[in-house]
């Protein structure tokens, strides 16, 4: 079962910035999660989608696609993150994704984590001898949190966003909906492969896929078949496993 269940801390006595419990969403979900989305959604989103070859990576630099960015509000993080204008996109998700006592100052853009504050990851880590999840991080340093992208950067500019224009570059890069606070050990990992080669072992997958559907089709990126195949059977194996939510 993929559905992740996070229990809320409530925090008092913060003077300064939102705590992460006082977002919507599940702290430690990544992009909120994928409420509201059930197999026939998916199903849809997949059909929108172009197949097409992917595309050489001639000419792709990570500085093509500008990040990070302040104005987070403008990158789909919402109204309640307004406060922190000043704040990158990396600053926001990371105190979204968050998960008990963790604060960010609206002025200085300073993440402060207090007692039982961290991150957790979700993606998980299969071990290679034994074949199984590892537990799953639970990271305490912001510096150890990795920002991922779950359409990669690379795998965009294989997609077609390498026709693109700087500024939808600019926001793919920084899409609330296209970022996750995840176990660098989980990131690197997956590197750039796209869903026909990787999906997070964790319980973490079937959000995953309903926001790489997403972000492919909002941006009108392309699927290979193999891509498309996978996608498919990711959606019917998270539609009999309950694991939309």
């Amino acid at each position: 079962m993929f559905a992740v269940v996070v229990p809320l801390l409530v925090v008092a006595g913060v003077a300064t910035g939102c705590t992460a419990t006082e977002q919507p969403g599940t702290p430690g979900r990544g992009p909120v999660s994928s409420a509201g989305v059930d197999g026939a959604d998916a199903n849809a989103l997949l059909g929108q989608l172009k197949v097409a070859p992917e595309a050489p990576m001639t000419g792709y630099d990570r500085d093509k696609f500008p990040h990070w960015d302040t104005a987070p509000v403008d990158h789909g993080f919402g109204p309640e993150f307004s406060q922190y204008a000043k704040c990158t996109t990396r600053d926001v998700m990371m105190l979204r994704d968050a998960t008990g006592p963790v604060t960010l100052d609206p002025k200085t853009c300073k993440l402060a984590i207090g007692k039982d504050g961290g991150w957790q990851d979700h993606y998980g880590v299969v071990d290679r001898k034994t074949g199984k999840l590892k537990p799953y991080a639970f990271i305490t340093d912001p510096a150890k949190v990795d920002a991922e992208h779950i359409v990669p950067l690379a795998e965009a500019w294989r997609s077609g966003a390498g026709g693109l224009d700087l500024e939808t570059r600019r926001a793919i890069a920084n899409d609330a909906g296209n970022l996750a606070a995840s176990d660098p050990t989980a990131n690197r990992s997956k590197g750039d492969q796209d869903v026909s080669s990787y999906l997070p072992p964790g319980e973490f997958r079937c959000t995953y896929v309903v926001h790489y559907l997403q972000i492919k089709v909002k941006y009108g990126l392309t699927v290979d078949g193999a891509e498309q195949a996978a996608l498919r059977t990711a959606i019917d194996d998270c539609v009999s496993r309950g694991g939309f939510a």
